[in-house]
């Protein structure tokens, strides 16, 4: 088997040593023929340099360079297009996956399935990560197609099919488990270790969090729009069965007094959800105008990528 291990980096010029090392040390216990993709997402840190030096003592590590940053998925999708393994991993640069766990993955995927998750009994992060996780997770399942009770996280392995598939995809707006659950439903899972953070804190805030959430549901499905094509029919109903209400209690007393307060209420509830769908259907189209102006997936400034010399990757 031989194996590609992508790794986008982001503000890990203290860690990333450690994990080519930890991921060396389980590729040589099995002889295994591999490489390293080291995806640089125009990390403020010198991390490049850490790349640089950890490609030239390495035949089998390899490095790309972005001109800015584009986000974890582009980097993903830059680390993919440049892989020659029959086997792509995906990890993260902190350490707190375990590369020494690797292969739990690995003979998983061997039962028959096209794509193994990497799973955490419990996770090291914060409060605002886990909750945005909790958050992708669902809307995964609800939105994507992902199999209720599968762990989807960073940290996971796919077949070569599964990767060229992925790679087909050109839009700005790249979210690869969108991408992975349009491609198969052959997935499965191992239970692996989460160690806690070694330094420095996570590259994604509740904000980027948040972006990546509405990035999934928007570049993959159009339930949010049918569902606010539902809530619109309700407001509707709703509407005139409440002006039917006030047409009889008219009839049935002139003189009763008319709620201006509950009249504005309703106006502000229906004018906030107008504003919401109105602001939904403006993303998409906005999602719309950047892909038709060809707006670039990611741009690479620099790379270090050797040819390697005594494996299959020739």
């Amino acid at each position: 088997m031989q194996i590609s291990i992508v790794i986008p980096c982001y503000g890990s010029e203290a860690t990333i040593e450690g994990v080519v090392k930890e991921i060396t040390e389980a590729m040589e216990k099995r002889n295994a023929v591999y490489e390293i993709i080291l995806v640089n997402d125009a990390s403020p840190d010198h991390i490049w340099e850490k790349i640089i030096s950890l490609c030239s003592n390495h035949e089998n590590i390899h490095g790309i360079h972005f001109s800015k940053n584009f986000g974890q998925h582009s980097a993903l999708m830059a680390g993919y297009r440049h892989a020659k393994g029959d086997v792509v991993v995906s990890m993260d640069d902190d350490g707190q996956t375990p590369a020494d766990e690797l292969y739990k993955l690995l003979d998983k995927l061997e039962e028959g399935y096209d794509v193994v998750y990497a799973a955490y009994k419990r996770k090291k992060h914060n409060f605002f990560r886990n909750l945005g996780s909790k958050l992708n997770e669902y809307m995964c399942e609800k939105l994507l197609g992902k199999p209720k009770g599968l762990k989807a996280t960073s940290y996971f392995v796919a077949k070569k099919f599964v990767i060229d598939e992925i790679c087909r995809y050109h839009n700005p707006y790249a979210y690869v488990g969108g991408l992975i659950f349009r491609t198969t439903n052959n997935v499965g899972m191992v239970f692996v270790s989460h160690r806690a953070r070694i330094m420095g804190d996570s590259g994604y805030n509740l904000r980027k969090l948040f972006a990546l959430w509405l990035n999934g549901f928007t570049a993959f499905s159009i339930v949010p729009l049918r569902i606010s094509s539902y809530v619109g029919m309700s407001s509707a109903v709703l509407g005139f069965i409440y002006l039917i209400y006030i047409l009889i209690r008219r009839l049935l007393n002139p003189f009763v007094q008319m709620g201006w307060s509950s009249i504005t209420a309703i106006m502000l509830l229906l004018g906030g959800m107008i504003l919401l769908v109105l602001g939904m259907i403006g993303e998409y189209l906005g999602r719309v105008y950047i892909g038709l102006n060809n707006a670039p997936q990611y741009v690479i400034k620099e790379k270090t990528y050797m040819e390697p010399k005594d494996t299959d990757f020739e």
